[in-house]
């Protein structure tokens, strides 16, 4: 499939009304071995990416190593990849898509968090207005690309002093901007309760996206509060790093690793 029909491919996967399972990969190795269990796309996380080239996250990474790796990830299978791009690594839009179009990306996420100069040195949310007009400006460079709008809302600290009921008013105000400036899907990373995916969901005038952490409802029930799409972050690196550590310890001990 050629760039643009991989677009559409992962756009439509948003719209059927059946959960997309999106697994998320972090090198070519681990993305083949998703697309063989037969996965219809696949996304990146930036932690996991970060971590497997030696960074931290949040921007940690170069640009450059980051969508070097993307490329290496979306070379290696044939389904569409929605690259996790957090705040655009300071790019202007247009920059932004383009680099995602050469690393053979067809989606990304593009989160509301500022980092590093743009945040004063640190991190900090981004006024919800501006944020829609970079939405806006990476639409009309790329028609194609599927954007996932985050929105952080619902990190701890990121709104001190604010209610459960004044964040996710907040959630819903930013997720309707991020769709009116041309988002194909928003993400209120972080929320993990029901009764809150079940509101976002009910409020917000478009797919909505969930990451799932342990301890919250499995997607099938993720699936049946309408909830159109399902990742999972670093999740199954470190579950995969973990095993990795399991092994590496038996063969310190002098035992079989395996």
């Amino acid at each position: 499939m050629s760039l643009t029909d991989k677009a559409a491919r992962l756009r439509a996967l948003h719209l059927g009304g059946r959960l997309l399972v999106l697994p998320n990969a972090w090198d070519a190795a681990s993305a083949r071995v998703l697309a063989g269990a037969g996965f219809s796309a696949l996304a990146t996380a930036s932690y996991a990416v970060s971590d497997s080239l030696g960074y931290e996250d949040g921007e940690g990474a170069p640009p450059e190593e980051m969508f070097a790796a993307a490329a290496r990830i979306t070379r290696s299978v044939d389904v569409p990849v929605t690259v996790d791009a957090e705040s655009g690594y300071g790019l202007a839009p247009a920059e932004l898509a383009e680099c995602l179009r050469e690393a053979g990306a067809v989606g990304c996420n593009l989160e509301d968090t500022l980092h590093g100069e743009a945040a004063g040195g640190g991190h900090a949310l981004a006024d919800p207005k501006v944020q829609a007009g970079r939405v806006g400006a990476l639409r009309e460079a790329d028609p194609d690309l599927v954007i996932n709008a985050r929105t952080d809302v619902f990190d701890e600290g990121a709104l001190p002093g604010t209610s459960p009921e004044e964040i996710l008013e907040e959630a819903v105000t930013r997720c309707r901007l991020y769709l009116e400036a041309g988002a194909d899907c928003v993400f209120p990373i972080a929320v993990t309760e029901e009764p809150v995916i079940g509101a976002l969901v009910e409020r917000i005038p478009g797919p909505v996206s969930i990451l799932y952490r342990p301890g919250m409802p499995p997607p099938s029930r993720l699936a049946e509060l309408g909830v159109a799409r399902v990742t999972f972050g670093p999740g199954l690196h470190r579950a995969t790093m973990a095993l990795l550590g399991e092994l590496a310890g038996r063969l310190h001990d002098g035992a079989a690793p395996y």
